[in-house]
């Protein structure tokens, strides 16, 4: 069989020939595009930067060689690009959810930023051939400062971050013995 292309588009329809029956023709086309979603376009911007951030290292790092204390550098070097306004324990503001006036506390990465972030960077190692039980951003180090940023952000702010509970289902009751149920105007018994 010869495929023959109708123009350079990859996307186009082609049409195949069988030699053995010139009379006869199949028409395929090519796949669709491939539109990567909005979370695909992040971790893929988020891998960028970190290996950016990690060519700018002194002395540059190689992915193999980096570690959850790198990963930790990586994060607070991200600080300083933050925009969640985090009081120190000795601002007259520390634990107010709605501080009166401005004060000098410095701008930090959210909680919930980071923790998007590191979940989506986990998922792109594992994308890049990295191994699960290496994944640098699955360290303990990085799950510990996680939870200590969070924790210290709730207090700051006078929010409290407590895990929440799955609701359980409420249960029905069964009906009453001799209980009944109206059905078109007729009153049926429950059984």
């Amino acid at each position: 069989m010869d495929l023959v292309s109708q123009s350079g588009n990859p996307n186009s329809v082609s049409t195949i020939i069988n030699p053995n029956n010139p009379n006869t023709s199949s028409t395929i086309s090519s796949p669709a595009v491939y539109a990567p979603s909005r979370y695909e376009n992040q971790k893929r911007r988020d891998w960028n930067t970190f290996g950016q951030y990690l060519r700018n290292h002194r002395p540059p790092l190689s992915l193999s060689l980096c570690n959850g204390a790198h990963v930790l550098e990586f994060l607070r070097y991200l600080d300083q690009f933050g925009k969640t306004k985090v009081h120190n324990q000795t601002c007259p503001f520390f634990g107010l959810k709605n501080p009166p006036a401005p004060c000098p506390c410095p701008l930090r990465q959210a909680w919930g930023s980071l923790d998007a972030l590191i979940g989506r960077l986990r998922a792109a190692y594992e994308e890049h051939g990295g191994k699960p039980e290496a994944n640098p951003f699955g360290a303990r180090a990085v799950r510990l400062y996680l939870r200590e940023v969070r924790d210290f952000q709730a207090k700051a702010r006078g929010v409290s971050y407590e895990k929440k509970r799955k609701r359980s289902k409420p249960k029905l009751a069964p009906p009453p013995a001799g209980a009944s149920i109206e059905i078109n105007g007729l009153l049926e018994p429950l059984l």
